[in-house]
């Protein structure tokens, strides 16, 4: 085959056009980090790369999921807390209100009852983020309406009994609400029970004793059966709180571990080696610059070079 000067030029033109796109193609991997910009370039790895990009996105907002549930445990922490601290200083009220003979004084110890009554009522009507945390799924609805009256009428009875769970994994779901319709019934009935006993000034010690159950035990120490059954509930509730929060903060770390991993072996699929393209880069330019050199002896002169 005979092999002519325009040969030789459009041969000479392709590999130069050739070379000058792996340069550009070393650049770009410089300048962006990358491996590839486009898919096209990289089919595979561009698939695979979208599977570790939808692991970190739901990774992500498993992270906010367990944010929200924390904010949800925590405030029902604190509020058991302060049923807690409530429910000791009723103790001590009432103990007081059955020792002392003076109906004065029992009715300041009652007045001070009310107001925690209402405390309680308040602590019911809890919220975080604008939504009621002791009311089931009516979450829109406050588990009281006013500091007098029963549970709010609006609540009903099936839903105020019922979890709010949110996704924290993959096909685990957790519960982060602890419904507390029962547990402040009880509580409300408790302390209207105690009020209108104290009210009675006609009421002797041993009266009232008898009327809230007061006991005394060898020890000397006293127990409030109704009074104690609440209190033992309500640690309970505590309890199983607290064990939510341990598994929150668990699974917390396997998620960070979770977006480690992803985000290591995303940067190991797409991410360039700088040495290495910075050395390819560098072997292309010579190539590139030794095809030049050969090329502008094999091309020969043509008139137009004479012009000059």
């Amino acid at each position: 085959m005979r092999v002519t000067q325009s040969m030789l030029s459009n041969n000479m033109l392709r590999n130069l056009n050739s070379s000058y796109g792996k340069m550009s193609n070393y650049q770009n991997m410089l300048t962006s980090g990358r491996k590839f910009n486009k898919p096209s370039e990289d089919p595979v790895a561009a698939v695979v790369g979208m599977g570790y990009r939808v692991d970190l996105g739901k990774n992500e907002q498993y992270q906010r999921n367990l944010s929200t549930a924390n904010s949800w445990l925590d405030s029902t922490d604190a509020a058991f807390n302060e049923v807690g601290s409530a429910l000791t200083r009723v103790k001590e009220l009432i103990v007081q209100a059955a020792n002392d003979t003076n109906g004065k004084e029992r009715q300041k110890i009652n007045a001070e009852m009310k107001q925690i009554k209402e405390s309680l009522r308040d602590v019911g009507n809890t919220q975080i983020a604008g939504n009621y945390i002791f009311s089931g799924t009516h979450v829109d609805q406050p588990l009281y309406t006013d500091k007098i009256s029963p549970q709010n009428p609006a609540i009903t009875t099936l839903g105020k009994e019922k979890n709010i769970e949110i996704d924290v994994f993959d096909g685990i779901r957790m519960s982060v609400n602890t419904p507390g319709a029962e547990l402040f019934g009880e509580l409300d009935d408790f302390m209207a029970h105690v009020i209108a006993t104290l009210d009675d000034d006609t009421k002797t010690s041993d009266e009232v004793s008898a009327a809230l159950g007061l006991q005394v035990t060898d020890g000397g120490g006293a127990t409030i059966p109704a009074l104690d059954s609440i209190h033992e509930k309500t640690l309970k509730l505590q309890a199983d709180v607290g064990a939510r929060q341990n598994r929150v903060e668990m699974m917390g770390n396997r998620l960070k571990i979770g977006e480690e991993h992803a985000t290591k072996q995303m940067s190991l699929n797409e991410d360039t080696e700088y040495p290495e393209t910075i050395t390819n880069m560098v072997t292309q330019e010579s190539i590139h610059q030794a095809a030049l050199s050969v090329g502008a002896k094999i091309i020969q002169q043509t008139l137009v070079d004479f012009i000059r």
